[in-house]
């Protein structure tokens, strides 16, 4: 996985223009496109799409600098058609278009090559076990946020808390399968989407593809499958995110596993009364490698 990491960073190096083929190098290293970018963007803490663009930002900054090259020439050097398109992606990376850069000399916010490497800690106890779940219905109340990956997402906060307290007693007692209890999903967003993307937030529970699904609540239908389920314990919600973090950085280089298109499920098991700290269950599609 390493190597087919660094590949990606390689050629993103080699010519700025070109696309990354991200399939092909999945091909080569006997994975999925899926996973290797989910992979990319848990460890680089950025999706491929944007290390790509800046980098190329970084290495243009520096032409728009130092050389007399017109924009155009520029823009077209590092995959652009126009200058119109080459400053709107500029100023998105360094807060000021290209014609003001070179007047002004900056200042540039630089993207060094990342390189991945291979770091023996261990520092997360990972509990996880594999499970084989037949199809699945999610139900519940969903709502579109936006894709924040520390700390409380306060989109999420909002629409939970609206929820009437009857009503999840209500949501409880249609549960029927497992992940048990009220569950946290997060679906839709793709492995290349960076933070702040919209997703869909899910506050619901599960139940077998046969259970009647009232008409008041939405639905999320998961296809049968194996999940990884990992177990996490302590200040919430950082605890959590720890071990999401980590199942990227430690536990999937070194299993037989990789990650599969599908929601990301959270199980409260229990929590203090001020909800500082809990124990979860992260559930994460998965596949043979």
């Amino acid at each position: 996985m390493l190597a087919a990491l660094n590949e990606i960073v390689d050629a993103v190096e080699a010519d700025p223009a070109d696309e990354v083929d991200i399939a092909a190098i999945a091909v080569r290293h006997a994975t999925t496109e899926y996973h290797l970018r989910r992979m990319f963007s848990s460890l680089a803490g950025l999706p491929v799409s944007e290390y790509v663009r800046r980098r190329r930002m970084s290495r243009a900054a520096a032409e728009v600098a130092r050389s007399d090259a017109d924009l155009l020439t520029i823009a077209v050097r590092y995959g652009y058609g126009s200058s119109e398109a080459f400053a709107r992606a500029f100023r998105a990376v360094h807060g000021l278009g290209p014609s003001d850069a070179r007047r002004t000399g900056g200042p540039f916010r630089s993207q060094q090559p990342l390189r991945f490497r291979l770091t023996v800690e261990g520092n997360t106890a990972m509990h996880v076990r594999i499970v084989e779940r037949p199809a699945l219905r999610l139900i519940g109340h969903a709502v579109r946020v936006p894709l924040i990956h520390e700390g409380v997402n306060p989109a999420i906060a909002e629409h939970v808390a609206s929820i009437e307290p009857s009503e999840h007693l209500r949501l409880k007692e249609l549960s029927d399968a497992d992940p048990p209890g009220l569950l946290q999903v997060t679906h839709g967003v793709e492995p290349h989407e960076p933070e702040g993307t919209e997703l869909t937030y899910l506050h619901g529970v599960a139940v077998t593809d046969r259970t009647p699904v009232p008409d008041d609540l939405d639905r999320i239908d998961v296809e049968a499958g194996r999940w990884a389920v990992f177990t996490s314990t302590g200040a919430h919600p950082q605890a959590l995110q720890d071990t999401w973090a980590a199942t990227a950085a430690e536990w999937f280089p070194s299993q037989p596993w990789r990650l599969r298109p599908g929601p990301s499920i959270v199980a409260i098991l229990e929590h203090d009364a001020e909800f500082t700290t809990a124990t979860c269950e992260l559930w994460q599609p998965i596949e043979s490698a």
